[in-house]
């Protein structure tokens, strides 16, 4: 009955581990720069269109939304040992800063991603500039770490 019952448990958690793998929307939070929700949407194996929406706390509270294409490399960090499920990524995207003047600009995040093994769940963290065009021209930086459920 234990053999069963562990063997049945076994292929369960196999068979939910590939469910994740091959899932192409993610949702989850982000902390930091800026702090809310974050999404992704994976095109196929190496690219993938992300966003994020939430709180921007630098200089003032201000709301904030990006959305980003990436591109995925899964041999980069391959000497970890985390095969397929340990990514770096890199990106272009646009953001929009709502304030008394809202800011719009162009992010170049950079990153890394880890699928979790048994759940599916992945963790990430990322930064990068953003450059932005109204109402003036600054460069500011953003960075985050979250973590996101692969439906």
């Amino acid at each position: 009955m234990k053999t069963q019952l562990v063997c049945t448990i076994g292929l369960v958690l196999a068979a939910f581990t590939s469910y994740a793998q091959e899932q192409r929307f993610g949702a989850g939070v982000m902390i930091g720069e800026p702090t809310g929700a974050s999404i992704k949407y994976r095109l196929n194996e190496k690219n993938a269109i992300d966003g994020g929406i939430g709180w921007s706390f630098a200089d003032q509270n201000d709301f904030h939304i990006h959305s980003d294409y990436l591109w995925h490399n899964y041999d980069l960090l391959s000497g970890a040992g985390a095969g397929d499920r340990l990514a770096v990524y890199y990106g272009v995207g646009a953001r929009v800063k709502f304030s008394d003047d809202a800011r719009v600009g162009v992010r170049g995040p950079i990153g890394v991603s880890y699928m979790l093994e048994q759940i599916p769940l992945d963790v990430f963290v990322e930064a990068g500039p953003v450059l932005d065009f109204t109402p003036n021209v600054r460069l500011r930086f953003t960075a985050a770490v979250g973590a996101r459920f692969w439906f």
